[in-house]
């Protein structure tokens, strides 16, 4: 497929770039169910605070028990390395064996659960705050996986409102983030240059808007009041399944078959782009591993082949269909690709998932890789978005940039101005 190319050229640029801004590596086929979170129960983009602990679970299913090591970088905001030293940022080391794993339990499909969390005996700690990758390598020093996350200090206040956009052009499909930082004790000298800010929706990094500036101040107050710089496509809410019972066909699973592993087939979605606006609630793209029967949902949860299938009669010309949710890092791979099916005129898709509720949504992939998420499903100015601001300053003459806040809106409470 075209990603496979794309890629390959992306790696051989890298080559070539010492300083490139880093790129979070896929996990293998093998690696399944990565679980990267703060304080929360279902897996998103970590943002912690300082001193707060960090989770990472995921499971290797090729039964080896393989030995895994971790690293962790300090990356400046456009994701280039900093400049500090890693005693700089790490209390602690790093580059050490993951412990923490046990081998699946009353399951079907044998896998090892491997678990890390941060701080621990050898990681004391993260003293700076930033953004950060994660990266786990095996026994050969091969990178097997890598993921961002953030630490955050609380110095300045983040306001954040979602309005409609004014564009009459968009305004049934689009929502506006407008914000305000207020920093009473650091002084903010010369904003345009020593302030950015990242804007995020449903934790996907991949969509959010990082070059806006400060338009005017008031007082102690940074003003951020774009009609269209900071417009987000409102999407639709998620589709979503629950199989925490293996045998039972509940939400949004038609029936159960066994073979050699537990298969649940899901009703057969249709595109819903010309379709009214229905609420249906979500947890914005994100999951959360559970089995009803299970003391231990690490190593009790197991694996189910889940059955897709969407009936698009649209043509897509040299696009894809792909599944697309925070189950793999809002990922694009062979393993969401749907196929097209001319028996039953549908477009399948057959992948393993473990135990749990999901969300999920279908998506148009274009041939230069962008993803058009409401070619499908459409997009609404109702849905309800979860919308992250996080506030970095690089004073004059320091050597990276910190994090100094962070602010939360929702569009459930989006208003007209």
């Amino acid at each position: 497929m075209f990603q496979k190319i794309l890629c390959t050229l992306f790696l051989f640029g890298m080559l070539f770039n010492s300083h490139a801004q880093v790129q979070e590596k896929a996990a293998p086929p093998y690696i399944k169910t990565i679980q990267f979170r703060g304080n929360t129960a279902q897996s998103e983009l970590p943002i912690i605070k300082l001193g707060q602990r960090l989770q990472l679970t995921f499971d290797a299913l090729n039964g080896r028990e393989e030995d895994f090591y971790y690293t962790i970088t300090h990356h400046n905001f456009d994701w280039t390395p900093s400049d500090l030293s890693k005693g700089e940022y790490l209390n602690g080391f790093d580059d050490v064996r993951i412990e923490t794993y046990e081998n699946s339990l009353n399951t079907l499909q044998i896998f090892s659960n491997y678990q890390l969390s941060i701080p621990n005996r050898e990681t004391r700690g993260i003293t700076k705050s930033g953004n950060y990758l994660l990266s786990l390598f095996n026994d050969d020093g091969e990178l097997i996986f890598s993921r961002k996350f953030m630490v955050i200090e609380e110095v300045v206040g983040v306001s954040v409102s979602i309005k409609r956009v004014r564009d009459f052009k968009y305004i049934e499909e689009q929502q506006l983030v407008q914000f305000t930082i207020n920093s009473p004790s650091l002084l903010l000298i010369n904003p345009k240059q020593t302030v950015k800010t990242l804007v995020i929706q449903n934790s996907n990094l991949k969509t959010a808007i990082t070059d806006l500036k400060p338009q005017y101040t008031i007082g102690t107050e940074l003003i951020y009041r774009y009609n269209k710089e900071s417009a987000f496509w409102g999407g639709n809410e998620y589709l979503s399944f629950d199989n925490k019972d293996i045998r039972a066909a509940t939400n949004g699973v038609r029936r159960v078959e066994v073979s050699d592993l537990y298969e649940n087939i899901l009703y057969t979605n249709g595109a819903r782009k010309d379709r009214p606006y229905t609420y249906n609630p979500d947890v914005n793209g994100n999951f959360v591993v559970r089995n009803i029967d299970a003391e231990n949902n690490n190593i009790e949860a197991d694996y189910v082949k889940m059955h897709f299938n969407l009936q698009y009669f649209e043509p897509i010309e040299n696009k894809e269909i792909h599944l697309f949710g925070n189950f793999n890092n809002y990922t694009i791979d062979e393993s969401t690709y749907m196929k097209y099916d001319e028996a039953s005129d549908t477009y399948k898709n057959t992948r393993l998932f473990k135990q749990g509720y999901y969300d999920y949504k279908y998506v148009l992939v274009n041939r230069d890789g962008s993803v058009d998420e409401g070619a499908i499903d459409g997009n609404f100015w109702q849905t309800e978005n979860e919308y992250t601001v996080v506030v970095y300053f690089r004073d004059l003459g320091a050597r990276f940039d910190r994090i100094i806040g962070m602010g939360k809106g929702n569009s459930n409470n989006i208003t007209d101005n």
